[in-house]
């Protein structure tokens, strides 16, 4: 068997076009131009590559993109008093700060002071809280591009059997929730699993968020089993010449796609639809906000 790539390429390029159809509605129809504030403390190269794009892409949907970069050294003060007059600002619908922040700065007390409205990364405790008892909340980005490409890969989740290896708050939890919601019967996977192989194996869904590149080798995966490898992992490529890497995922993609149904890769899977879902919480985050109509398509 050979897995079908599941192509978050194609599928991102898809959503942002649908983005920027809903963005145009709400303009002509209703005069709102959805904003997103994106704030930047310090200067980490891939943090700033990252912005950067967010920001590029949030102009190309249509919407007002909003960057504020702060020295590493701002204290917290400063900081919160800047997501305060972001709360306030009716032309931001969207907030999200940039992580990792400097070590001195409180991570929960900066991500709970945007208004959970604004929150479009889904982090904020009222999401989360929200999204585990089934409320409507915003969404973290990674998981829900997951989920987006699953419902159009598979249809009705209903029935599956999802097994998610990883447990972070940013993944593995809000994911778990996802699928419930889809009504899958989900098993939380993790370093401390009891025959971890063995539970793999029985998943319908896959869903790997280890962090631990091809810790997933293809005989844990059930034949036909649709696999979402969310890792991202740089690995010496000494075939590449000297010094050179490579990004591989949490799952053995040779291996696996020997066995899968069908397999996000590494890079080119999951990882262009966090952007794009990004984009496309900013507009959900705007119709609420301004007592819309929610756009289809866009959220969980």
């Amino acid at each position: 068997m050979t897995a079908s790539i599941i192509d978050g390429k194609e599928f991102a390029t898809r959503l942002r076009a649908r983005v920027g159809a809903h963005v145009a509605r709400m303009k002509a129809d209703h005069g709102v131009t959805p904003g997103l504030a994106v704030v930047l403390v310090g200067e980490d190269p891939a943090s700033e590559v990252y912005v950067r794009n967010k920001g590029r892409q949030t102009v190309e949907a249509g919407m007002a993109s909003f960057e504020h970069r702060l020295s590493a050294d701002t204290g917290e003060a400063e900081l919160l008093a800047l997501i305060a007059r972001l709360n306030a600002d009716p032309a931001v619908h969207g907030i999200l700060v940039q992580l990792p922040l400097p070590a001195h700065l409180n991570a929960d007390l900066v991500i709970n002071a945007i208004a959970p409205e604004k929150d479009v990364d889904g982090f904020h405790i009222l999401n989360v809280g929200r999204l585990a008892t089934g409320q409507k909340a915003m969404v973290p980005c990674t998981p829900l591009g997951c989920l987006l490409m699953l419902r159009e890969q598979l249809g009705s989740l209903q029935g599956a059997d999802a097994v998610i290896v990883g447990r972070s708050n940013i993944v593995g939890k809000p994911m778990a929730q996802l699928l419930l919601g889809e009504s899958c019967t989900v098993t939380v996977a993790h370093s401390r699993t009891r025959d971890l192989p063995a539970v793999c194996r029985r998943a319908d869904i896959l869903v790997a968020a280890v962090g631990r590149p091809r810790m997933i080798p293809g005989d844990w995966i059930k034949p036909g089993a649709t696999v979402i490898d969310v890792g991202i992992n740089r690995i010496d490529a000494p075939e590449r010449g000297a010094g050179k890497t490579r990004l591989v995922g949490d799952v053995d993609f040779d291996s696996a796609a020997a066995v899968a149904g069908a397999i996000t890769p590494v890079p080119g899977g999951v990882g262009p639809m966090t952007i794009a879902c990004l984009l496309a919480n900013t507009v959900t985050a705007a119709a609420r906000l301004h007592g819309l109509r929610e756009p289809e398509g866009l959220s969980a």
